[in-house]
């Protein structure tokens, strides 16, 4: 990470603007213009930046933005945060909408995929445009949040559907909004009788740590049971910022969980993402899953094959603790939902016994016995 005063743009913001996430999000990078005074790039690479604008956004924290290793050209935080022209190439199997969350919408901002549980889309706006992203259709084009009539009709579709037991806040990234909005939506939520739990995905203890305020804690606190998921793709992005951002929650007493992204170029190794998962469980963020990149337009230049994902978590079982071990997913385009995909264990299985191989490839066998 550099220090910010070595960057040209904030050479003069003081420490107490650095640390505002007010200022982060007004000072975010997004045009070339402003990209050439904070990292090198040449003509050829400004020219194509320049043509992938004109079909997906930019949006960059300048905290995100220092920590980008200029002397690496394969840097995974500039691989993760600044447009490429291969986003341009759309390839036939990729999907504007390839989790169908559109057809599964039955009131807008509101996708129902599984009985018990609604995702609650709050706004299309994140701190941080990840290039990755799954939602690149809608998130980053407009930056709206959700409408009063909207809120309403979504509010009213949780309130008559009681097998509804879990809502998650999402977008876009929830906490782009202000603890007062917020503080609104999570108590309306947390008045209805059947709603047992209220979870928020967003990645900005990753890439603006600053929002994660002892204000917003404080406010979030008043309506436990809360569970917040976030996303941290690559060691890189464990900083001193991130670190007290994460314990911050967790000492509210807030479980954090961490959803990875297995991209290519940036995490496609036994040893990143065994060292990445391994410094989340040190500052008590649980890795929960490793997914396979989804089917997003312009995205085919980071996805793995499967085996990939299969061969590291091979690695990983019995060799890191089992906590630290998430579930590698794939997220079924069309709307199946997360389904597992783990190496195989059981060899056979009988009326007598189970013959199971463990980590090392050795092989056991179990009275099956009922």
């Amino acid at each position: 990470m550099r220090d910010y005063k070595d960057i040209k743009p904030w050479s003069d913001v003081t420490k107490e603007q650095w640390d505002d996430w007010r200022w982060q999000i007004k000072n975010r990078i997004t045009d070339t213009k402003t990209l050439k005074k904070v990292i090198s790039i040449s003509t050829d690479e400004e020219e194509e930046i320049n043509a992938c604008l004109n079909k997906f956004r930019m949006a960059i924290t300048p905290y995100y933005a220092s920590l980008i290793d200029q002397d690496n050209p394969n840097c995974p935080i500039k691989a993760q945060c600044i447009p490429d022209i291969r986003e341009l190439t759309i390839l036939p199997y990729e999907l504007s909408d390839p989790l169908d969350e559109d057809g599964l919408s039955p009131v807008p901002n509101i996708v129902h995929r599984y009985p018990d549980r609604v995702l609650f889309l709050l706004t299309n706006k994140c701190s941080m445009y990840c290039r990755h992203c799954t939602r690149r259709r809608m998130v980053g084009q407009e930056d709206c949040d959700i409408t009063y009539e909207s809120f309403e009709q979504a509010v009213e579709y949780i309130k008559s559907n009681k097998n509804i037991r879990d809502v998650l806040l999402s977008g876009g990234d929830p906490f782009i909004l202000s603890d007062e909005f917020l503080e609104r939506i999570i108590s309306i939520l947390r008045d209805i009788p059947h709603v047992e739990i209220i979870r928020i995905g967003t990645r900005t203890p990753v890439v603006l740590p600053m929002r994660i305020t002892d204000e917003l804690l404080a406010m979030l606190k008043k309506y436990q049971p809360i569970w917040i998921n976030t996303h941290f793709n690559h060691p890189n992005e464990i900083t001193e910022y991130s670190i007290q951002a994460c314990e911050k929650i967790v000492d509210a007493g807030i479980p954090l969980g961490n959803q990875t992204v297995l991209l290519k170029g940036v995490n496609d190794d036994k040893e990143t993402i065994k060292e990445l998962f391994l410094k989340l469980v040190k500052m008590r963020v649980r890795p929960y899953y490793l997914y396979q990149c989804d089917l997003s337009q312009g995205i085919w230049h980071f996805r793995t094959s499967v085996e990939a994902g299969v061969d590291i978590m091979r690695s990983l079982r019995g060799y890191i603790s089992g906590y630290a071990v998430p579930t590698f997913v794939i997220d079924a385009p069309g709307g199946g939902g997360k389904i597992p995909i783990n190496p195989e264990y059981v060899v056979d299985i009988d009326d007598r016994d189970i013959v199971m191989k463990n980590y090392k490839g050795d092989i056991y066998t179990y009275p099956n016995i009922h």
